[in-house]
């Protein structure tokens, strides 16, 4: 089955259990018990056809990068260069010696290539090529980083100069003089909180050439890294890690509270407009899986579903007409959670600081014939215009 024809059948299962959900509901809108396993089976059809269509997409994707040629066409003279040659990190000599010292700790060529990524962090810094491979690696493991603004930072500290009170015109009288109304002005700082991991890896691996080494590390590194990153841009408190949209201090204000313990279609209209319209153009709903299975049930003024399936390819589910994104680190929708951010995201700023080290253990897994990596990072992440994101609370 096509992903056309999948995305067919899924919108045909969602018809299926919206007019089962209409047909079954009680005076006070509520299932019976039965009814309610029945409907809850229609819902799973939906989310795992949805599931099967980003596995399709998935291996599409897959199928073309193994399809594409393996190398470029010579195009021009013989003798000529297309490209300058990189030098520093990003020199393939860096980049070989880098992983040879990862594979080989004694390897002899290390010495004067490594040199110009000193180990001044207990690790070298990763060459150039690898470090945007993990960027766009901690992309994919990440649901928050693609939709806030990434910066790179060579110190530890970064400041943001932001305004906080806008000046404005007045009307005038012939001859009047012109009113004063300046602007003020603030200012926010990004520091670089330390995340790392550990890895083991066997002799065996580290010696069989066939073992692609980058590719192993950089997607468990992404793996362990980005649920982390994405925890604390979500979450964080702002102690020892980034402050999260959710943060009670340092996070985004509330825009509405629901007047009951369920969210109904009066309290998404209310976090909506809160909601400046500069800002609705790219907002995204950021939630739980559980508040999305919530808000499935829950229908506008004229008696239509608010959430929609996609029915085409590039075109994603819709709350109210907007895109949405799911994370297991989103608060639940429990009475006093804040349970849904809605808002444009670039205005969340997530700073890098430039290189990431890995370093090489040779004795300490020794005895079990294994080899430890050490891997870290330094980032931040704040949002840095809280007016651009607003949330939700359910009544506690």
């Amino acid at each position: 089955m096509t992903i056309k024809e999948l995305r067919e059948k899924r919108a045909k299962a969602w018809d299926t259990a919206r007019e089962f959900l209409d047909s079954k509901r009680n005076e006070n809108g509520i299932l019976s018990e039965e009814d309610a396993a029945k409907y809850d089976a229609y819902e799973a059809e939906v989310v795992n056809l949805g599931k099967e269509i980003e596995r399709l997409e998935r291996q599409a994707q897959i199928d073309k990068e193994m399809n594409a040629a393996t190398s470029a066409p010579v195009i021009n003279q013989p003798g000529t260069h297309s490209a300058p040659e990189k030098t520093g990190l990003a020199s393939a000599e860096y980049s070989r010696s880098f992983w040879n010292n990862i594979r080989n700790r004694n390897w002899i060529d290390i010495r004067n290539d490594l040199q110009v990524g000193e180990d001044t962090e207990g690790g070298y810094l990763v060459p150039d090529e690898f470090e945007k491979k993990l960027i766009e690696a901690l992309e994919e493991e990440n649901v928050f980083r693609p939709l806030a603004t990434k910066i790179q930072t060579s110190s530890g500290d970064r400041k943001i100069p932001i305004i906080t009170q806008k000046g404005e015109a007045a009307w005038m009288e012939e001859e009047e003089s012109y009113a004063l109304s300046d602007e003020a002005f603030g200012q926010l700082s990004l520091s670089a909180y330390k995340v790392g991991t550990a890895i083991k890896i066997s002799e065996e691996l580290l010696n069989d050439s066939v073992f692609d080494l980058p590719s192993y590390i950089t997607k468990e590194f992404a793996r362990r890294i980005g649920a982390k990153e994405e925890e604390a841009f979500i979450v964080g408190d702002g102690i020892g890690k980034p402050t999260g949209i959710f943060a009670a201090t340092g996070g985004a204000a509330n825009g509405a509270t629901t007047a009951g313990a369920a969210i109904s279609f009066d309290d998404m209209m209310e976090l909506f407009y809160s909601v400046k319209s500069p800002y609705r153009k790219k907002a995204v709903w950021l939630l739980n899986e559980q508040t999305i299975k919530a808000l499935r049930k829950v229908k506008d003024s004229t008696g239509n579903y608010i959430w929609q399936p996609s029915v085409s390819a590039g075109i994603p589910d819709t709350i109210l007409n907007r895109p949405y994104v799911t994370s297991v680190y989103a608060p639940t929708p429990e009475a006093g959670n804040k349970a849904i951010a809605f808002g444009d995201f670039s205005y969340y700023w997530i700073a890098d600081r430039q290189g990431r080290s890995m370093k090489r253990l040779n004795e300490l897994f020794a005895m079990n014939g294994q080899v430890g990596f050490l891997a870290s990072q330094r980032v931040d992440g704040r949002l840095i215009l809280p007016e651009a994101i607003k949330t939700l609370t359910l009544k506690g």
